[in-house]
C-alpha cells in the first residue's frame, strides 16, 4: 500500500502473516528509557521475533524505569537468548555518550549481531555509531525515530544540532523503519530523503487487548492516560473541563491517569479553575486498569507519532476524542474528520460535549474504530512487517 507523496512502503496487518524460512538473527534492540510507547513497541517486537525462532537481546539505560518497568524488564529477560543489559544512558548530549556506545559495540561484537536496531534519538544514534562487526558480516544498522528529534526544529540551537545529527547519521543507516507515514514526511522535510530502504509499519496491539473493558461503577465522564507533560495537552483539557463548566453547557468529570514533570503544574490549574472534585489525579496505572476510569478516552496532544494509547482504548472499545496530530489520523482512517485541532480548548470542549450528549453516535465511532483497528494494527503484523523489511535490507547489500 503505498504512502503519500513519497512511493514509500506501508505495512501493516494487511502484510502477509507467514513465518519467515530464513536462518534465525541475532537482533540487539538498543533504547534509553524503558517508559512510554517506544518500550511497548521494543518490549512487543522483542517477543514477537523470539516467537518465530530469533535471538533477540536488549540493552537499554540503567537510570530510568520504575517498578512497572523493572517488573517488565526482569520477566523479558528470562524470555531473550540474548539477555538484557543496562547501562548509563543520559537524556541530553553528555560524557555517559561515549561509554555507552561503546557498551552497545562490545555487546553486538559478542553476541555476533546481525541486526543492530535503535529506537528513539538516543537508542538510534548507538546503534548506528557502535556498529560492531557481527559474526556473518557487518550488522544491519536499523533505525526506528519514535518522534524523538523530529520533534525539534532547525530554528533553535537544540534543534540545530539534533537535526544536524540526524542528517549525518542518516548516511549509515540501512534501514529506516517509521511507525507512521506521518513521521517518515516529518523526516523528509526535516532531515532529508534517506538512499537506504524506508519502510512504513504501523504499531499494533496483541489479541488478548480487544477484550472489551467495562467503566467501573465511579467512573468519570473522561479519562487521560499518559505521561503527564505539557507535549501531552493536559492542560488543555483541564481548560476544556473548566469551560464547560464556566458556560453551564455540562459539569464534566475527569481522570488524570499518570506521572510526569508537569503533573504540579497541571493539578494547580484544576485548582484555579475550582474544578474541585470534577478533575481527579490518579497516578501512573497499567492501560487497561485506566480504562475503567473513565467513559470516553481522551488524548489532546499537542504532538504524537502514533501513540499506543490511542490503540489500546480503541482495542479496549472506548469512545475517543483525539486531536489531529502525528499518525492519529492514521489510526482513524474515515473517522478522522472527528479529530479536532491541537492546542485548541474551544474545539476541544465542543468535541467533548458533543461527544458525551450522543451515547449512540459515540459508540457507534468507537465501534467503527476498533473495527479498524483490530483489521489493521495488530502487533504479530507488525513483527512480521519488521522482519520482511530486515530481509529486504539485507537482501539489497553488498554482502547480502
Amino acid at each position: 500500500m503505498a504512502g503519500p507523496g513519497h512511493g514509500y512502503t506501508i505495512v501493516n496487518a494487511m502484510a502477509s502473516a507467514h513465518g519467515h524460512a530464513a536462518a534465525p538473527l541475532n537482533i540487539l534492540h538498543v533504547f534509553r528509557a524503558p517508559v512510554g510507547g517506544l518500550f511497548r513497541h521494543v518490549v512487543d517486537l522483542a517477543r514477537g521475533q523470539t516467537k518465530r525462532g530469533h535471538r533477540v537481546g536488549i540493552v537499554a539505560d540503567s537510570t530510568t524505569g520504575g517498578t512497572t518497568a523493572e517488573a517488565t524488564l526482569a520477566a523479558l529477560a528470562g524470555e531473550l537468548a540474548l539477555g538484557i543489559t543496562r547501562v548509563p544512558m543520559s537524556r541530553q548530549i553528555g560524557p555517559s555518550d561515549v561509554a555507552a556506545t561503546r557498551h552497545v559495540a562490545a555487546r553486538a561484537a559478542e553476541i555476533g549481531a546481525d541486526v543492530l536496531h535503535g529506537h528513539g534519538a538516543k537508542g538510534g544514534a548507538y546503534a548506528r555509531l557502535a556498529h560492531g562487526n557481527a559474526a556473518h558480516g557487518s550488522a544491519l544498522r536499523v533505525y526506528t525515530p519514535h518522534g524523538g528529534s523530529l520533534h525539534y526544529r532547525w530554528g533553535s540551537p537544540v534543534g540545530f544540532f539534533y537535526l544536524a545529527a540526524e542528517r549525518v547519521l542518516m548516511r549509515r543507516t540501512d534501514l529506516f523503519l517509521f511507525e507512521s507515514a506521518y513521521g517518515r514526511d516529518v523526516f523528509v522535510r526535516k532531515i532529508g530523503k534517506p538512499r537506504s530502504l524506508v519502510k512504513v509499519v504501523h504499531n499494533g496491539v496483541t489479541q488478548a487487548e480487544f477484550a472489551p473493558v467495562a467503566p467501573a461503577p465511579d467512573a468519570t465522564d473522561l479519562v487521560f492516560v499518559g505521561e503527564l507533560r505539557m507535549l501531552k495537552g493536559v492542560d488543555v483539557l483541564i481548560e476544556a473541563v473548566g469551560r464547560l463548566a464556566l458556560e453551564g453547557r455540562r459539569r464534566v468529570s475527569a481522570t488524570i491517569v499518570g506521572a510526569g514533570p508537569d503533573e504540579a503544574a497541571f493539578q494547580a490549574a484544576a485548582r484555579e479553575l475550582a474544578l474541585g472534585e470534577a478533575v481527579r489525579f490518579v497516578g501512573a496505572k497499567p492501560a487497561r486498569t485506566a480504562f475503567e476510569m473513565g467513559r470516553v478516552a481522551v488524548v489532546p496532544s499537542r504532538a504524537e507519532s502514533l501513540p499506543y494509547i490511542v490503540l489500546e482504548a480503541a482495542a479496549a472499545g472506548l469512545p475517543i476524542v483525539a486531536t489531529r496530530v502525528g499518525g492519529i489520523p492514521e489510526i482513524f482512517g474515515p473517522d478522522a474528520g472527528a479529530l479536532v485541532p491541537a492546542d485548541d480548548v474551544a474545539a476541544l470542549a465542543q468535541a467533548l460535549a458533543a461527544t458525551l450528549a450522543d451515547a449512540g453516535a459515540c459508540q457507534a465511532a468507537a465501534a467503527r474504530v476498533h473495527d479498524r483497528v483490530q483489521a489493521l494494527f495488530s502487533a504479530d503484523a507488525m513483527t512480521e512487517a519488521v522482519l520482511a523489511a530486515y530481509a529486504e535490507a539485507r537482501a539489497g547489500r553488498p554482502n547480502g
